[in-house]
């Protein structure tokens, strides 16, 4: 699937544009499946708010692609570099890292506002995710919502850690920089807009976009699945208080140039 003209302006005017129905349930059925195991078997990059509980649990695991064989299909076959290309206006994608996310129902913790650049080994204004609904999900059931042209500000926000105390982000803390304002303290002064999902839509957002979901009040698990795609201008900018998960020893990437490391970040658009 391609943007439209429509939706390629919607992005650079908004920082966020939803793709309905951007991706084929073929590839959302092993990813629930995928859920459910790790859920129960969690691999090694999770942040859990509360472990082995059917309510009131943030969820999420990543970089799972080069182990999971519904991840590696996902990324390479089901589109969404081509919808990270087009939103990004760029002539070749590639690939950060994937994110599952799950909230089990009556999880009354919000996922805090923030921006994603940050908290990423990188800069760059053609960087962003496409996060695409894997089970139905309206805002009041923990989709996601975002200021509207908060990519433009010109901000780059302290990152903040997701795990209420528990230490799996703790590396967030080495961060020094201005905090990400209290969006939700004064929503009526910032231009909100927020998304009800179906499985296979798609919200394609700026890592600048400073964004965030509230508490899951339905009776539902929500389920997610965003995948980071870095676009021409990305650089390669490891610094304190961003995610430890790929260092300076593991790329060959070099400060403050474009990330050519096809084991680490692989060009997934266009093909190689």
């Amino acid at each position: 699937m391609k943007l439209t003209t429509e939706q390629v302006e919607t992005f650079a005017a908004d920082g966020v544009v939803k793709v309905p129905q951007a991706v084929s349930g073929e590839y959302l059925g092993p990813l629930l499946e995928l859920a459910d195991r790790q859920l129960d078997q969690p691999g090694p990059w999770v942040t859990d708010s509360n472990p082995g509980a059917s309510t009131e649990r943030l969820f999420t695991t990543r970089y799972l692609w080069q182990d999971e064989p519904a991840v590696n299909s996902f990324l390479y076959n089901s589109g969404v570099a081509e919808l990270a290309a087009g939103a990004l206006n760029s002539t070749t994608v590639r690939f950060y890292f994937d994110h599952l996310l799950v909230k089990e129902p009556n999880t009354q913790a919000p996922t805090p506002w923030h921006q994603d650049i940050p908290y990423w080994p990188f800069l760059g204004k053609q960087i962003c995710s496409v996060w695409v609904a894997c089970t139905e999900a309206a805002v009041t059931g923990s989709s996601l919502e975002f200021v509207r042209g908060s990519h433009l500000w010109d901000s780059y926000f302290a990152p903040t850690a997701f795990s209420e105390g528990n230490g799996t982000d703790d590396w967030t803390s080495d961060f020094v920089g201005e905090e990400c304002p209290d969006i939700e303290a004064a929503r009526s002064d910032f231009d909100i807009v927020g998304f009800d999902v179906e499985p296979g839509d798609a919200l394609v957002f700026s890592s600048w976009s400073v964004h965030g979901s509230p508490a899951n009040d339905s009776p539902n698990r929500r389920v997610a699945f965003s995948t980071r795609w870095l676009g021409d201008d990305a650089l390669w900018h490891p610094h304190p208080g961003c995610d430890p998960t790929i260092t300076n020893d593991d790329t060959t990437a070099e400060p403050g140039s474009y990330p050519a490391d096809d084991q680490r970040f692989p060009q997934i658009y266009p093909t190689p």
